[in-house]
């Protein structure tokens, strides 16, 4: 709906999909022109939600990324890693399936500048850079000076999740590489986090 309506009023739209439209099989980064084939619900429905929203609206902007992470958001992958990992409670995570996380101020910024550029279609953008989520989490508790005794590389068949998840599901693009390196990401995550706590505290 919200697609028919900016072509109707000839209004920019941008939506955001997920690396899980792609099986994994791949084993290389995806890029745009890949043909998806998701293995789990979740991912049906943002590879039926890009045919959708391309169908009514033409000159869309669809922004494929991947495992999201920031210091404002309690419950993302990494600042639950961290949150745990200071508690002295096991944290464990994948070291078999791969992925290419994305800052989400970096994504909101390039989103934004590929809109005002008037570009459309399907665009991946995530940080450059290809981690196991075992190691996503160890170099962000490393950037962020927090000890990562209690840190348990597992596989992804012991974590019992609730969905089939693709193996690697890392993503690049064959339009243009736009976005920061993970380790710049990183940093900055780290330092916006001890940021956010000094004011914490201060309150």
């Amino acid at each position: 709906m919200l697609a028919s309506t900016c072509q109707r009023d000839g209004l920019r739209m941008a939506t955001f999909s997920s690396d899980l439209v792609f099986d994994g099989v791949k084993r290389s980064p995806y890029v745009e022109s890949d043909l998806p084939n998701p293995l789990n619900v979740y991912g049906q429905s943002k590879f039926a939600s890009e045919l959708s929203v391309l169908a009514a609206c033409p000159d869309a902007l669809i922004v494929r990324t991947s495992a999201f992470f920031g210091p404002w958001d309690d419950f993302n992958f990494l600042t639950v890693a961290l949150r745990e990992l200071e508690a002295g409670r096991t944290f464990r995570a994948p070291a078999d399936s791969f992925v290419s996380p994305t800052y989400v101020p970096d994504l909101v910024s390039h989103t934004l500048d590929l809109l005002i550029d008037g570009e459309s279609g399907i665009w991946h953008l995530a940080n450059e850079g290809t981690v196991s989520w075992y190691d996503f989490a160890k170099l962000g508790a490393e950037m962020a000076g927090v000890d990562t005794e209690f840190l348990v590389a597992s596989k992804t068949s012991e974590m019992t999740l609730p969905a089939a998840r693709p193996l690697y599901s890392v993503l690049s693009s064959e339009k243009a590489w736009v976005m920061p390196t993970l380790l710049n990401a990183l940093e900055r995550y780290a330092s916006s986090r001890s940021a956010a706590g000094r004011l914490l505290r201060a309150a």
